[in-house]
């Protein structure tokens, strides 16, 4: 078996495993947890609990003009990484291609310039990122190995795709095999150990900040507060 077996065959659906049973099980974790009940009688004109939730997690979306200048930078650079991120993974033929082949599901793809130009942005977006956290006093401070970890294996299968790119999309489809095999492989396999990773660190995010955002919206709607 070559490496590039490896990382389509028996790595692949270990990771797609621990990561839709991992995703599910912290879900279900926190859904299970019980609930504290609020005694307290809600404040008068305080909107009904979904309303506070739904307006905390859009809320939430832009920083306030009083957290400053630094905040909003950080809000672009952080819109910058996600939406470029989303437009590769989801945007550029071979990885439509592949879900296709794993799935069956399949769309239009983007341009090809485009995909470039939004791998170019995420990358960049990360390395900013990466420089604040270092740099920056409060973010130091606050920041752990998962913070780096989840960096990390972030960057890795962006930088990893981005070195295969060396013709355009249609090209790399018309084959019946692949070229580079070996870095195609590296490629799969950093993605996997994202996969493998994401239920246990702070990527969770990705789902549980509605979690997060509507019970403090929720909170905060029953006490009257104005977010």
């Amino acid at each position: 078996m070559s490496l590039l077996e490896f990382a389509r065959g028996p790595a692949l659906t270990v990771a797609l495993v621990v990561f839709v049973l991992g995703t599910l099980w912290r879900l279900v974790g926190i859904l299970r947890r019980p609930a504290m009940r609020d005694r307290s009688p809600p404040r008068a004109g305080a909107p009904p609990k979904l309303v506070g939730a739904l307006r905390a997690i859009v809320r939430g979306m832009w920083p306030r003009k009083v957290f400053g200048q630094a905040a909003l930078v950080t809000s672009i650079n952080a819109y910058v990484f996600h939406i470029g991120l989303a437009l590769v993974v989801f945007g550029y033929a071979p990885h439509i291609a592949f879900v296709r082949r794993v799935t069956g599901l399949w769309w239009p793809a983007l341009p090809d310039m485009v995909m470039y130009f939004a791998a170019g942005a995420t990358m960049v977006s990360l390395l900013l990122a990466l420089l604040w956290r270092l740099t920056d006093p409060v973010r130091k401070s606050i920041s752990n190995a998962d913070d780096l970890i989840n960096w990390t294996l972030t960057f890795l299968p962006v930088f990893t795709g981005m070195a295969l790119v060396g013709e355009p999309s249609a090209a790399i489809l018309a084959r019946d095999h692949p070229v580079y095999g070996p870095p195609l492989a590296v490629h799969l396999l950093t993605l996997e150990l994202l996969l493998i990773w994401f239920p246990f660190g702070k990527l969770m995010h990705a789902f549980l900040f509605v979690f997060s955002r509507g019970a403090t919206g929720m909170r905060f709607s029953h006490r009257g507060v104005e977010l």
